[in-house]
């Protein structure tokens, strides 16, 4: 049997330096939950989103956070924090084993633009192997709104999908959807955790390879730990959740030609016709139609 105990941290924060409640908030749930084998911590835990706490790598917090994994002995998904290379700034999830060594590091790939200004997309993805348990696969909150990344993390053998989030506005009942639709659509675990407070809204959320409901959180301070069966997600992957669905081995055999993947097809007219990425200043009260009449 290959099972794995999670636990998701959705912690209230404040936009400052948050190191020390964080080191608390691990010990406290390995002294309560001491069969927890993995921490997940929420986007920007450590400091929140000031562009102004990046690091360099291997800096002061990504130390803390190595040292809170050995001391504890758990592999730990600490959020995200802003780290500076060179005249860049990226936002960074290291993976912490439980000897607390960095095995690897996912650099986001979509930033919140036009609102995380600044900051720039990373270009490789992620995943790690839980000896002899499963491969993770990492991706960051805006991430998520794009399938793509999801489908390839999944495509490079992902079993579970860690996804730390920073969500402070409206849209949080549509990122749950997402989440649980990537989950189905992936055949994979996904464990949303969001910050609350100040931070976000929290509403973290976990679901199963059929989609199925495992937690939603509500919107404070909330611990919740899961075990998860990774024989499940082999079994749905190979039958179909409940004997229905056998998406990754028809998307896997399919002969269909995605055009938008095509080289050079990104930007299609339809796409190129939106304008400008950028942040909106004022909604016009009428369309030109409407105003010309």
């Amino acid at each position: 049997m290959r099972r794995f105990a999670i636990a998701g941290l959705q912690l209230v924060l404040t936009r400052k330096d948050n190191l020390q409640q964080l080191a608390e908030e691990v010990r406290l749930v390995k002294a309560r939950l001491p069969w927890v084998q993995m921490v997940v911590l929420g986007e920007l835990s450590a400091h929140g989103a000031g562009l102004e706490s990046a690091e360099p790598q291997g800096g002061p917090t990504e130390t803390a956070f190595r040292d809170m994994a050995r001391r504890h002995a758990v592999w730990l998904i600490p959020g995200s924090y802003y780290e500076r290379d060179g005249d860049k700034i990226y936002n960074v999830t290291p993976v912490i084993n439980p000897a607390g060594e960095v095995i690897a590091r996912y650099r986001k790939m979509y930033p919140f633009l036009p609102y995380e200004a600044g900051v720039a997309s990373g270009e490789d993805f992620v995943v790690f192997d839980v000896p002899g348990v499963a491969r993770f696969g990492v991706s960051i909150c805006y991430d998520m709104w794009f399938p793509e990344t999801t489908r390839a993390l999944a495509w490079m053998g992902a079993e579970a999908i860690i996804h730390p989030t920073m969500t402070n506005t409206i849209d949080r009942d549509a990122e749950r959807a997402i989440a649980r639709a990537s989950a189905a659509q992936n055949q994979l675990y996904f464990i949303d955790v969001n910050v609350a407070g100040r931070l976000g809204f929290g509403r973290s959320a976990a679901y199963g390879p059929g989609g199925e409901v495992l937690h939603e959180a509500g919107s404070g301070h909330e611990v919740f730990a899961l075990e998860l069966d990774f024989d499940h997600v082999r079994l749905a992957r190979e039958r179909g959740w409940n004997g229905i669905g056998q998406m990754l081995k028809s998307f896997r055999d399919t002969p269909i030609d995605y055009p938008q993947y095509r080289p050079g097809a990104r930007v299609s007219p339809a796409l190129a016709a939106l304008g400008r990425l950028e942040r909106p200043s004022e909604f016009p009260a009428f369309s030109d139609a409407e105003d010309r009449s």
